[in-house]
């Protein structure tokens, strides 16, 4: 058994390798990226300032410059091909740090550029078709710096696949590109910076996932404390009044989705009657609650969210319960139990149950991503800044850093939480053996 949750943990970074390089690539290939947004705002920008419309920019080509386009490239990353940039988030190449890009004036061959962090300029002059050269190296810091020179078929490639439809422009330069380099992936740590909130990601995720965690491991204490001995008495009172009367208000639950609730809470609960507050994970004022203040202020905000989050997994789990019990108490082992004198209430708890319990176990560990996931629907129907509102966030976005970092958390935990399933089926049922 010991060698097969090796195997399984030994296969964990594989998997996510595949799914991560699969929702990288599609990332880069989904229209409506960093690249494209800021592109439409500057062309916009361009149009509302001439007034000139799509003639001026076929025209003239006005609304944006290959300078500018560059410039957005780099911003975000975006000038280098997909395997590469995927190799440098994981952390295997080394990826620029720090950059500075200009490119050459026409007919000219030297330039001034900027170092970063630095008061100095440097003066890049072209040693042949494709070298460089630095003429005041000496009285500047470089240590660390590094130069290439980006030529004109790349930067006509790169502009051919930006900006489809518009003409090639004219007398494109060379493009010098001043950069330190280093390793900073996901195998140093990082998960790089949001392209929409400038932090890092890890810093965003530390933020939000005590929320998620909350209500994660709340609304599974709620239902697996809840479920589990109703589903117990259901199968023992089968087809009497409680039976029947929880099995209504049990479905009735599970035909309402979670948001659908959530809308009615607000709006009846909280805007009507004002029993409890409509958004907000806790009060502007929490920080000066004493201790007990602040627990009834978490339960008073968490009370119809957490309703929300459980609604929907009450029937799934309760009549899984029932079932399963009701199926091993009509087993032969639970009548033979019975009649060499076991008593009905050892026959139920000390057989049947331990029986029963064992397709539960198997869903403990898939439900680990759903705790840290959260329900971004829900979430923003009561405006908490939780786990699963900044994934739909950032997916809306394309913010490209936060996707791959929640995506990378969240497959980590699937994976983990199937070998935990295995492991929990595994203590429940002695008569597994996983080879």
């Amino acid at each position: 058994m010991k060698a097969y949750f090796i195997r399984r943990l030994l296969l964990v970074p594989l998997t996510l390798l595949g799914i991560t390089l699969l929702v990288f690539m599609l990332i880069r290939l989904a229209p409506g990226g960093p690249v494209q947004r800021d592109l439409r705002q500057m062309m916009g920008a361009g149009v509302g300032e001439g007034g000139g419309g799509a003639g001026m920019r076929e025209s003239e080509g006005m609304a944006i410059t290959p300078s500018q386009l560059f410039e957005i490239e780099e911003k975000h990353q975006r000038d280098k091909g997909v395997i590469r940039s995927y190799l440098e988030w994981l952390g295997v190449r080394p990826r620029d740090v720090i950059r500075q890009a200009k490119s050459f004036e026409k007919e000219e061959d030297k330039l001034t550029i900027r170092v970063p962090g630095l008061s100095e300029s440097i003066e890049v002059v072209k040693d042949g078709e494709k070298g460089l050269r630095i003429e005041n190296e000496s009285g500047v810091d470089l240590t660390g710096w590094k130069w290439r020179l980006v030529g004109v078929d790349e930067l006509t490639r790169r502009w051919e696949r930006k900006t489809k439809g518009m003409k090639e422009p004219k007398d494109l330069q060379p493009r010098v590109v001043l950069y330190k380099s280093g390793f900073e992936g996901l195998l140093q740590g990082s998960l790089g910076r949001s392209e929409k909130y400038g932090d890092p990601v890890w810093t965003l995720v530390r933020q939000r996932i005590p929320i998620s965690l909350f209500f994660g491991l709340s609304s599974m204490f709620l239902i697996y404390g809840i479920c589990l001995p109703l589903g117990i008495v259901k199968a023992i009172k089968h087809r009497t009044w409680l039976d029947n009367l929880s099995s209504v208000i049990v479905f009735a639950g599970y035909a309402i989705p979670g948001y659908v609730l959530g809308s009615f809470l607000i709006v009846f609960l909280g805007a009507r009657l004002d029993w409890f507050p409509i958004q907000g994970f806790v009060s502007e004022n929490f920080g000066e609650l004493g201790p007990g203040a602040k627990i009834f202020d978490l339960l008073h905000h968490a009370a119809m969210p957490l309703a929300c989050y459980v609604v929907g997994s009450f029937a799934f789990m309760t009549f899984m319960m029932k079932n399963n019990l009701m199926d091993n108490l009509a087993a032969d082992y639970v009548r033979t139990a019975t009649a060499k004198g076991v008593s009905y209430r050892s026959a139920v708890f000390r057989h049947a149950f331990r029986n029963s319990i064992i397709p539960i176990a198997t869903t403990v560990g898939q439900n680990i991503t759903l705790i840290v996931g959260g329900s971004f629907l829900i979430e923003k129907i009561f405006d908490i800044n939780g786990f699963g509102l900044l994934q739909f966030n950032a997916v809306l976005e394309k913010d490209e850093r936060v996707v791959l970092g929640v995506l990378t958390i969240s497959a980590a935990l699937m994976l983990l939480g199937n070998i935990l399933s295995d492991l929990c089926v595994a203590l429940v049922d002695p008569r597994i053996r996983f080879k």
